[in-house]
Formats: structure tokens, sequence, C-alpha cells
């Protein structure tokens, strides 16, 4: 039989195949979800493609504040002070972009691109004036933003960063495009990343987003409690525990005087998890 013949039937027997796995019409997410899931049973989608696609599906519903940076950990300079006064803490911090605040945390002037320091000084011009120059104009985006439209927008605009902001229009925090992207591909790491800082971050109102490879003697430190560390490595394995499977997006738990709700999960493995003390 000739390569191309063979080829043929390949390519048919491929189609098919991919027929077959979505001859049901799918009447919901979880219909369709359903069905992919087969299809990567049937090995006709890897388990890397599945878990982006499932990553885009959640982050449709998922809400700025449920991802972003809270301002208790925003890293910002003040627009009218001495570059001297912060310029250590920006080689230091490593981030690309410092929201620059005015009189008060509320009062974003701009956005400081880092790279956008080094010409002023090697010119050695590193002033108020000149900073004020090169800021560029903030972005504001709402805490019940969907982050798919967050991410649309931040494509068309080639904007990498916006300001969050209450309904009252106060600072919440800030969010950036990695941010979200991390909710469709699992984590992006580069040289500057440091696990220890970003494992547990604090949101507003006293609820936590907790990376679900985060060790449990690491939680047990931060939060003050005992849940066994021999039984679990990660707070990960402790909800496949409880759950007795691996839970979907928005599935709760009770563990010890903590409410776990699952904030992001493939069909591998949890990803985050918003953690709630009991009152």
């Amino acid at each position: 039989m000739s390569d191309d013949s063979s080829n043929g039937q390949t390519k048919s027997s491929w189609l098919e195949r991919l027929s077959q796995a979505f001859s049901s019409e799918p009447r919901s997410p979880e219909d369709l979800l359903r069905i992919l899931r087969d299809a990567e049973f049937q090995q006709l989608i890897d388990s890397d493609a599945m878990s982006i696609i499932e990553g885009a599906m959640q982050v449709t519903d998922m809400r700025v504040e449920e991802i972003m940076i809270p301002r208790s950990r925003m890293v910002t300079v003040k627009a009218e002070a001495d570059p001297s006064s912060y310029i250590s803490e920006v080689i230091e911090s490593a981030h690309s972009r410092f929201p620059a605040i005015g009189d008060t945390s509320d009062e974003i002037i701009g956005i400081l691109l880092a790279k956008d320091l080094l010409p002023l000084a090697l010119r050695n011009n590193l002033t108020r004036d000149s900073i004020r120059d090169i800021l560029r104009p903030a972005t504001v985006v709402p805490e019940s933003k969907r982050c798919n439209q967050l991410l649309k927008e931040f494509k068309e605009n080639r904007n990498h960063m916006a300001i969050v902001v209450d309904e009252y229009g106060g600072v919440a925090g800030l969010i950036t495009i990695e941010d979200v992207l991390e909710q469709i591909v699992g984590d992006i790491e580069d040289e500057h990343d440091v696990d220890d800082d970003d494992r547990i971050r604090e949101r507003e109102h006293g609820i936590y987003a907790v990376k679900a490879q985060t060790p449990i003697d690491e939680f047990n430190e931060f939060f003050g409690t005992d849940l066994d560390q021999e039984a679990f490595d990660t707070i990960g394995g402790l909800m496949l525990k409880e759950f007795g499977r691996l839970p979907r997006r928005g599935e709760t738990t009770t563990v010890d005087r903590f409410r776990f709700k699952v904030l992001n999960a493939d069909n591998r493995k949890i990803r985050l998890i918003q953690v709630k003390p009991i009152a």
C-alpha cells in the first residue's frame, strides 16, 4: 500500500474518532468539558492541551478580585518623592512596573516602567520632574470585572497592568497579564520569582488565596494551625484527601477552623485555593 493511501486512511480514522467524540451536542459548559475529557481519554487531545482548555474556560467565570495582588502587597513609588528614596526598592523588587501614587495610595498618578529609568540614570537625570514625564497612564478596572474580558483588553491595548478599585473607588490591588495567564497555563516563573512570597496572598476582608503547592508546614506557620505534616506534603494533597477525588472549581470543604474553596483546578491537579477563617 502506498504512503499516500496509508496517510489518507490515518487522516480518515482520526476524523472519524473526533466526530464520534463530539457526536453528542453539549448543552452546558459541564457537557462540553465531559466531551473534551472523553476526547482526551481517546487521545484526541493531549493532557497539556486539555489543561489549557480547562483553564481558559475557568477564566471566563473568574473575577479580578479572585487573583489580584492585594493593596497591602503592592510595591509603589511616590510621584513627588526624590527618586533616590525608592530606587533601591525598585531594584530589589525586580518588578517591571510600579504604580506611582500621590499623597495617598488611593491616588494613582501613573505607572512607572523600570526600563524607562535606565536612560535617565545613564544621563544622570533621575529627578522628580523627569520621573513624572515618563509615567504611563494607569488602567483602572473594578474588582468585579471578568478575567477573560480583562485579558482581551490587555491584548487590545498592549497593556500589562491594571489598578483594581473597589465599589467606593478605593484602590483594592493590582493585576497583571501574567496573573491572568497563569490561571490558564499554570505558574509562569522567571529568575526573579520567589515562591515563599507568592504562595499565600492576603486579600481583602481576611480572605486568602493559597497556591495548592504550598507546603503544609508553611501553611501551619502562616495561619497558626496544626495540620498533619506527615500525611501530606502540600495543601493540594490535603484537599484531595478531604474531597476523596479531584475537586472542581467552586467546590468547598471545611478543615480545622477554615473553609477552603477551589478557585482553579484542571483535570490533573488543583492550582489555587481560597482560604477563609470560620467565624
